[in-house]
């Protein structure tokens, strides 16, 4: 199972900003008369490298936020899917972190506590994309299986050995 961060597909991306106002200010990036920054590139692929730069930010602040929370079920380290900018730059604009999911065999006590730990994962980043709801979701129902199963134990347990009578007066 993947925790990621919702990806965005590269046209859609740019047609995002390709509609901004293109008399936005220069914001002090050197623009000449040409419209054209000192590294040649104009206002609108300043643009859209300042809002990849957010975004590869953000992906990487997101997934993060996954591997902390995943302790040691992270199945392995963050992924990035990119997006090469105007200036040549690749920038992460999706990834995911592969967490193990699996419940613990024949141990529901362990297995809640590990779907504890998968949900608080799923959840970490600020905002939770669809995947991390999905994937917290499960883990919630993983949960709630394994507590069934304990209360179930518990109690063939307690009638097992009999302890407990059932006395109507």
């Amino acid at each position: 199972m993947q925790i990621t961060s919702s990806s965005i597909v590269n046209a859609g991306f740019m047609q995002r900003f390709q509609s901004q106002d293109k008399t936005a200010s220069d914001n002090g990036r050197g623009i000449n008369a040409s419209g054209r920054s000192a590294d040649g590139l104009d206002e609108q692929q300043q643009r859209e490298i300042q809002a990849l730069k957010a975004r590869d930010s953000e992906v990487r602040a997101h997934e993060q936020a996954h591997l902390a929370a995943a302790g040691g079920l992270a199945a392995s380290g963050a992924s990035f899917q990119y997006v090469t900018g105007p200036d040549g730059q690749r920038y992460a604009t999706g990834g995911e972190v592969g967490i193990d999911v699996s419940p613990v065999a024949n141990d529901p006590q362990a297995t809640l506590l590990k779907a504890e730990t998968i949900r608080r994962a799923a959840l970490a980043p600020a905002q939770p994309s669809g995947q991390d709801l999905s994937v917290a979701s499960k883990a919630t129902a993983m949960a709630n299986k394994a507590s069934a199963e304990l209360l179930l134990k518990s109690r063939q347990g307690s009638n097992s050995n009999g302890s407990l009578l059932d006395v109507v007066a």
